[in-house]
């Protein structure tokens, strides 16, 4: 009885990580923030955005946001993506701490498009 309630524990607890997860980072929701003129920061180095990238999305690297994040409205709703999701969890709370309000991450910039194009 004690380990069917201890299993039962670890299953719930996953659970709650789990939607906490799909909570924060709006995979749901992102296309419908795209829409409603959400801009797409990728974060990537310039090299990787030529190899491919989201259109219409605006290219400021995690090595150069933090001089350049002055080019960026902070009233606007802003989705980082970068290749893997690391770096733009980093761009994220960088940005945040700088005041902007409306800031997503948006994990990878493939997965990202798939999700638009669906």
């Amino acid at each position: 009885m004690r380990n069917v309630l201890i299993l039962c524990g670890v299953i719930l607890s996953i659970y709650i990580i789990y939607r906490v997860y799909k909570y924060q980072t709006l995979d749901e929701g992102l296309p419908q923030l795209i829409k409603k003129g959400a801009v797409i920061l990728d974060v990537r180095t310039e090299k990787e955005y030529e190899t491919g990238h989201i259109n219409g999305s605006v290219n400021i690297s995690l090595g150069t946001i933090r001089e350049r994040y002055t080019e960026l409205d902070p009233n606007k709703t802003y989705i980082t993506v970068c290749s893997h999701g690391l770096r733009s969890v980093k761009v994220e709370h960088i940005l945040k701490e700088k005041g902007f309000k409306k800031v997503y991450n948006g994990g990878a910039w493939s997965d990202l498009k798939k999700s638009l194009i669906n």
